[in-house]
């Protein structure tokens, strides 16, 4: 990574030096400070942002499966991404028929679409029967419904997030700050998560009058909302003087012949806060602080009533040679205006007028003297203190003196709605600011990151560090998981001065294949969750990102880690960064190699996948739209890993040479030491068929729920020394366990005694074995008979089985008692065929016995669907 350091040092990105300049980590400054972020859900504005448009409630029409010649009306139920998840109306509450739809390729349509198109609304035939009377239900279903918004279905803006729609270029009004009943059009130069550089039209190019504003700021409209209001357009006193009318009219008829394609859809403001009605008048008094310098509490007067909406509040300046005020436009919720005495009841200090004689301040007295009213407690809404801010939080804030900066921010204090920060690496010393809590110029942890933009790390973050293989091992102090995450999350270009990307460096977006196969170490339901892509941007930091996702979507975030950790025997081919997990309530942490270069993304991105033993389209620069190149979604776990993953030479940390999985020979154990206490089933070798029926109690080379006592054990006392010493009796152990299943052969039913039988046997000396070539080969029809050979005959698809189905079966088995647990999570026959291992102890929070005895049972059903009902 190139990074300019003051204009002066600078890396070359192929640089092999050992030492390089830390880049500023949210994650360690946590920890080294011991505060805390402040919580996500305290950041409205930001929340809103990320929605997507569509909304719980909505509807749409949508094609009917099979023929996609007929509509029917369809709510959608949820949001994830572009992904929706949509009932047909006519189903109640019932989620059977609940399907998932992405925008960008469903046949989706606003309210009225089929009308206006001539289409047919037809009742799916799932529902036939419930509707007598089809126009009478879609009147009624329709009745006061709110439709999917046009533009997001159709066109260019279909399956884009809302505030794509406000490129640089866009056009917005943006009222006078000194005058509420005036607006000027503003042109958006840049767009940072909802966060808008502005600059007024008619300037060219010059930055000194631009400004910063959030795009839900209240003072912020859609172009023509000054002529709907009555208002005048005209640009503000401080520009004024730079062109004559003729010149400010001609832009303004510019604009207009330009309007339609730089106008910002109007539904992007519904989420605006609604200004109400004031009732303040002119001389009245109060308490503020001047939004331009919000450093202090000071008195400050109404001067100037607009409207019922907006007044001018004045900070109160008793210099007689004082030519200019600070005043600004304030409307009944505005934020840093408070009824009289509201600094003394919170034991703050009041700083007195400039001018004032003396320092102690009586307001009782300056009244008096000023011949005023204090403002009645009425005219101030009621404040509520439930916001989730604590003092010695830690978020990201925009410098008040500087707005084009955002620096980490320290709570010093909270009162009511209010916040003190200390602001930590600004260019300049700045005192602590005031900001509401509702403030849009707050952010949580890893705003700026996740958004591409600067933020200003401490001074003192500069350290160097050694190029180091780390070992997976537990943190000394444990952190929530909730934090970890959103540390992890924090590692952007937070170096003293700017980043230098070339074309060279510069990663390509990098997309999260959902659909393709998520392998047995990632959740494919966190998956789901993560965004799109990410990126483009320097290629060690977007790679680190997309690690780090993935790592926190796995069943377990160490076993994935350790997966993709360093060997000390490996070649150094790219960019070493540590990226950390947490399970378990301990945090790990391992060096792990980046690419730093372009062309080598997309082998990285293959290469990584098939270290995890997903599809190697997974992730990586090409999204995958319909149908994945690897075909991966006709197989299972089974088949799939045998194609990919079964074929490495299974070691805990990572085999020697890396992945070249097929060429790489197993080590001889040179040493062993006493086993410790804990018993560790290693993962088993196993033949594969066509069916995903993985023995019950292995974990199917998932890193499944078995390895735990490794992980509690093993990482504990793991050290650079003593890991290859483990390693090699863990190999030991597999290959005891592997010997047995080979010899024995059991079926499924015999596995659980099977498993019994290798617990005693582990306990005593080991023996030691060595592979042979032939247990990487496919295995022969013989083993797969002899593997399958337990069936069980079913009266019914197991995918058409209800909840009842599902729980009528379980208490036909020995696992009657969990039937409950179905029975409340309403798992039908499709959810049943997806629980694996990992996911049955996860989600049910059953103990490693019982998980094992149900996923037997269920992996019966697998073997007799794929048998009876597959083809």
């Amino acid at each position: 990574m190139a990074v300019e350091m003051n204009g002066e040092q600078q890396h070359d990105a192929d640089a092999g030096s050992g030492v390089e300049e830390a880049e500023f980590n949210w994650d360690e400054y946590l920890e080294d400070t011991g505060a805390i972020a402040a919580p996500h859900g305290s950041f409205k504005h930001v929340d809103t942002s990320l929605q997507n448009g569509f909304a719980p409630g909505m509807k749409l029409e949508v094609a009917v499966k099979p023929d996609h010649t007929t509509y029917w009306v369809a709510t959608i139920i949820t949001t994830c991404g572009q992904l929706l998840l949509l009932r047909y109306d006519g189903y109640g509450e019932d989620r059977k028929a609940d399907f998932w739809c992405d925008i960008m390729t469903a046949d989706l349509h606003p309210i009225g679409w089929c009308e206006q198109n001539k289409k047919i609304l037809k009742v799916p035939e799932g529902i036939k029967d419930k509707i007598s009377d089809q126009e009478e239900f879609l009147r009624q279903t329709l009745a006061g419904a709110c439709s999917a918004p046009a533009n997001l279905l159709e066109g260019l803006h279909r399956g884009k997030n809302p505030l794509d729609f406000i490129a640089p270029g866009s056009r917005l009004e943006c009222q006078n700050s000194q005058d509420s009943l005036e607006a000027w059009i503003v042109r958006v130069v840049e767009n940072v998560g909802g966060r808008l550089k502005l600059r007024y039209e008619g300037l060219v190019d010059s930055d000194q009058s631009d400004q910063w504003m959030f795009y839900l700021d209240p003072f912020l409209h859609p172009v023509g909302w000054a002529a709907q209001q009555g208002y005048a357009l005209q640009p503000p006193a401080a520009i004024r003087s730079l062109k004559s009318e003729a010149e400010w009219q001609d832009i303004l008829i510019k604009v207009k012949e330009e309007e339609e394609g730089s106008s910002v859809p109007t539904d992007l403001f519904k989420d605006k806060p609604v200004i109400g009605v004031h009732s303040f008048t002119a001389s009245m008094k109060l308490e503020a602080v001047d939004p331009m310098a919000p450093f202090v509490l000071s008195p400050a007067t109404v001067v100037k009533v607009f409207n019922e909406k907006y007044f001018l509040v004045e900070i109160d300046d008793l210099r007689p040679e004082c030519a200019t005020s600070r005043s600004y436009v304030c409307h009944v919720n505005s934020a840093g205006i408070f009824p009289v005495q509201w600094s003394l009841k919170n034991g703050l200090h009041l700083s007195p007028p400039a001018g004032y004689p003396g320092q102690d301040f009586d307001w009782a007295d300056y009244l008096k003297q000023c011949g005023a009213e204090a403002a009645p407690q009425s005219c101030f809404p009621m404040l509520t203190s439930n916001h989730g801010f604590k003092e010695n939080m830690k978020l990201e804030a925009v410098n008040p003196v500087d707005p084009g900066e955002i620096c980490i921010a320290t709570v010093t204090k909270v009162k009511e709605t209010y916040l003190w920060l200390q602001l930590e690496g600004s260019k300049k010393p700045v005192p602590e600011c005031i900001v509401n809590v509702e403030s849009m110029n707050i952010f949580p942890v890893g705003w700026c990151e996740t958004n591409g933009y600067q933020l200003r790390p401490p001074r003192k973050a500069i350290v160097n560090k050694q190029k180091k293989i780390a070992v997976v091992q537990p943190e000394k102090q444990i952190l929530s998981s909730r934090t970890v995450h959103e540390r992890l999350k924090n590692q952007e270009l937070n170096s003293t001065d700017s980043v230098v990307i070339n074309g060279k460096y510069c990663c390509p977006k990098i997309y999260f294949n959902h659909r393709c196969f998520s392998g047995p170490y990632l959740n494919k339901g966190r998956i789901a969750e993560l965004p799109q892509s990410v990126g483009p941007g320097n290629c060690v930091l977007v790679l680190k990102e997309v690690l780090t996702l993935l790592i926190n979507a796995a069943y377990k975030p160490s076993r994935v880690l350790r997966e993709l950790q360093l060997d000390e025997d490996t070649a150094w081919h790219g960019h070493g960064e540590t990226l950390k997990a947490k399970y378990k309530g301990k945090s790990y942490r391992a060096t792990v190699e980046v690419v730093r270069t372009a062309d080598r993304v997309a082998d990285f991105c293959r290469t990584t996948c098939i270290k995890l033993e997903c599809c190697p389209n997974l992730f990586g620069p090409q999204m995958v739209l319909d149908k994945c190149s690897e075909n991966c979604s006709v197989l299972t776990k089974t088949k799939y890993t045998h194609y990919y993953g079964k074929r490495k030479n299974k070691r805990i940390g990572r085999p020697p040479g890396g992945h070249s999985n097929l060429e790489a020979s197993m080590k001889k154990p040179s040493k062993r030491r006493k086993r410790r206490k804990h018993f560790f089933v290693h993962k088993k070798k196993r033949s594969s068929t066509s069916v995903d029926n993985s023995p019950v109690g292995s974990t199917q080379g998932s890193g499944g729920e078995e390895e735990d006592d490794q992980d509690d054990v093993d990482e504990e006392s793991m050290s650079e020394d003593s890991a290859s010493e483990q390693q090699d009796e863990l190999l030991e152990e597999s290959e005891v366990s592997e010997k047995k299943s080979r010899s024995s052969s059991p079926t499924q039913s015999e596995l659980s005694h099977c498993l019994a039988q290798d617990q005693d046997k582990q306990k005593r000396k080991l023996r030691t074995f060595s592979f042979s070539d032939d247990e990487n080969k496919p295995p022969s029809p013989k083993e797969i008979k002899i593997e399958v050979a337990e069936k069980l005959q079913l009266d019914s698809n197991p995918l058409e089985w209800s909840v009842a189905d599902v729980v009528r079966f379980l208490r036909s088995t020995d696992c009657a008692p969990l039937a409950r647990i179905f029975l409340d999570q309403e798992i039908d026959g499709q959810a049943l065929l997806l629980l694996t291992l990992p996911t049955v102890q996860e989600c049910m929070d059953l103990k490693l016995g019982p998980a094992i005895k149900l996923c037997h049972h269920i992996e019966r059903v697998k073997l007799a669907f794929y048998q009876q009902f597959a083809n």
